[in-house]
């Protein structure tokens, strides 16, 4: 059930439960205009129902409200239409055309993060050779992408590159700078602890969970200059 028939549903039910407690709209013009605004509300989910109201004798005072799913025709719901490819690769079948097609999406959703974080857009270069060694390290760098991800499935982690990556964000490398006794500063940079989530993809890909180790520096302090 999708999220704006569900959120529908509810409303209705809750219309219908106010009939029996005190304080609640009861008149049934009152209850049809509610039905209204939630028909301005939630417009796609509600063209698939027929509502009725069940009044008194007189046809003042609502008793219940019923509703009944009737996906409206010519909609997604009873026409959701079809996809279709064409290709010339008449040897393949569709699990292998499909499987094929499928990666595109996953090329949108890599390059676009190699383009900005690895600097591997625009192109700068002028001559041939060093644009191909430039577009080389781009399929270098996505081929280490899909050796990551592969080894990720069959660990069971079947996110997609953005889901994993924005789980990853989350772990950062901090530095802590502690003076020392003899006046010199020591450096420490070490990742922060990580989160279960993050925990599930460096098991699976067999590395620590600590990314980078940790680093001490000692430096001599400067001393500020003194007008």
């Amino acid at each position: 059930m999708g999220r704006a028939r569900k959120r529908w549903e509810q409303a209705l039910g809750k219309l219908h439960e106010g009939l029996s407690k005190p304080r609640c709209t009861k008149r049934a013009d009152k209850v049809w205009q509610r039905i209204g605004r939630l028909r301005e509300k939630y417009p796609r989910a509600a063209r698939h129902y027929q509502i009725e109201v069940e009044t008194d004798a007189q046809g003042k005072l609502a008793l219940a409200v019923r509703w009944q799913h009737q996906p409206a025709g010519n909609s997604v719901v009873t026409h959701p239409g079809v996809y279709c490819l064409r290709t010339n690769m008449t040897a393949w079948d569709e699990q292998q055309l499909w499987s094929t097609y499928v990666q595109l999406t996953d090329l949108e959703a890599v390059f676009p993060s190699l383009q900005q974080e690895l600097g591997l857009r625009p192109v700068y270069h002028s001559k041939p050779e060093r644009s191909e060694s430039h577009l080389l390290l781009t399929v270098m760098a996505y081929q280490l992408v899909q050796v990551i991800r592969r080894r990720l499935q069959e660990a069971g982690e079947t996110a997609s590159w953005m889901t994993l990556r924005r789980r990853l964000t989350g772990q950062q490398r901090v530095t802590a700078v502690f003076r020392q006794q003899d006046g010199r500063n020591l450096h420490v940079r070490k990742a922060t602890r990580a989160e279960p989530g993050q925990q599930a993809i460096y098991d699976a890909l067999g590395v620590t969970h600590s990314p980078g180790g940790v680093k001490k520096l000692t430096v001599a302090a400067t001393r500020k200059s003194q007008n």
